[in-house]
């Protein structure tokens, strides 16, 4: 046995077995490795904000069926990013509160621009004269920023004007 400990301890003071090569981890910043949290964010409401901006400029130069398009992706994807959130929410609740209070704090942000790309869209709407086919995202808009929110009470006064509802909100 003293022979085998004499031996390993020889070998590695005259490196045979360099411990140089055995080492093979790297020093990178770990964030590199979260590629959702870098550049090419296709999951994140930056995305969705990207495609409200890109519509905007289509409305800009009165292309207003490219503008269409992108506020259709960004609903599109402020849906689903909603669902996601609401989703690992529910998943997380009374296994750790962290990820709940976090899942609810992007689920609101979400919800923002999601309501933002319906009042968008549905004016887009109205303005091609197409007024049942903004009504369901205005009552959308609504129901997820409620009523005496400030979007949410421009889109019902848009219903107010379009003859959808008659009665006015007072709050």
């Amino acid at each position: 046995m003293k022979y085998l400990r004499l031996l390993s301890i020889s070998l590695i003071l005259f490196e045979i077995f360099s411990y140089k090569n055995l080492v093979n981890a790297e020093i990178n910043n770990p964030s590199n490795y979260k590629v959702l949290s870098n550049n090419n964010k296709k999951l994140s409401i930056s995305n969705v904000q990207y495609y409200l901006n890109q519509g905007d400029n289509f409305i800009k130069n009165g292309d207003f069926e490219k503008a269409k398009e992108y506020y259709v992706d960004a609903r599109k994807l402020a849906k689903q990013l909603a669902s996601f959130y609401a989703d690992l929410n529910t998943a997380f609740i009374g296994v750790d509160a962290r990820i709940p209070n976090e899942m609810q704090k992007k689920g609101k942000e979400t919800l923002k621009v999601l309501a933002k790309t319906n009042e968008r869209l549905a004016a887009l709407y109205i303005k091609n004269e197409k007024p049942d086919v903004a009504v369901p995202l205005l009552v959308e808009t609504i129901r997820i920023m409620t009523p005496k929110s400030k979007i949410g009470k421009n889109a019902y006064k848009t219903l107010l004007q379009l003859g959808f509802v008659e009665t006015t909100f007072k709050g």
